[in-house]
């Protein structure tokens, strides 16, 4: 359990790192104003999405439910851990409306300022913590 838990971790913290970056090159995307900057910003995005962002979700998924298998019957009633699976299905969504940021960025149709993904960027975070406090402290 305390491997899985390792490994599980270790994804958690790839996927926050990618999910905490994409955004910041939207902003930067979206303030950008040669072609040559805007072509770079694509491929960045991209890559950081299939090669990191996704994979960490699909591996913290895994392990997380692996997790929760092992110990079924003690997890089932824990209040806690009902709210974190909840943020985790919210940060889910967050991670697929990137996607959609992404595909738009691609297709060279944002509308979007790099204001509202500075706002867009923060989401993360406030998830982050109230995921890390439910499942370090309980609280119920």
């Amino acid at each position: 359990m305390l491997w899985l838990k390792a490994f599980h971790l270790i994804a958690v913290i790839c996927w926050f790192a990618a999910i905490f970056y994409l955004p910041r090159l939207f902003v930067y995307h979206a303030m950008a104003e040669d072609q040559t900057s805007r072509d770079r910003f694509k491929i960045m995005e991209r890559k950081l999405y299939r090669g990191i962002m996704n994979p960490s979700m699909i591996a913290t998924l895994v392990l997380g439910i692996w997790m929760l298998a092992l110990n079924w019957d003690y997890y089932k009633t824990q209040g806690w851990l009902h709210a974190k699976i909840t943020l985790v299905v919210l940060l889910i969504g967050y991670h697929h409306v990137c996607l959609a940021y992404l595909k738009k960025f691609a297709a060279d149709a944002n509308t979007k300022s790099d204001k509202f993904y500075r706002i867009f960027n923060e989401v993360p975070v406030l998830l982050l913590v109230a995921i890390v406090i439910l499942a370090v402290v309980k609280p119920f």
